[in-house]
């Protein structure tokens, strides 16, 4: 695994963590920011590495800045 994936990888659980601590379901925030549900799943698992235009809009729906999606230290 390169480092691209890695880091696809580290984002996704980030999102993923986030989103479980606010009890929003994938559906629910993809519905929120106008995302599909799957690409949403396939984020959280980085098998997908969005933009940072999409991981603007994640971060918006989760009520954060766009930097705390990269914060791993927490």
């Amino acid at each position: 695994m390169n480092n691209g994936e890695d880091e696809c990888r580290k984002v996704g659980g980030r999102i993923r963590a986030m989103r479980e601590g606010q009890d929003l379901s994938q559906e629910k925030l993809a519905k929120m920011i106008g995302m599909d549900p799957t690409y949403l799943s396939r984020v959280e698992q980085g098998k997908r590495n969005p933009t940072v235009k999409l991981l603007a809009k994640i971060a918006h729906g989760l009520g954060v800045e766009l930097k705390e999606l990269f914060d791993f230290s927490l």
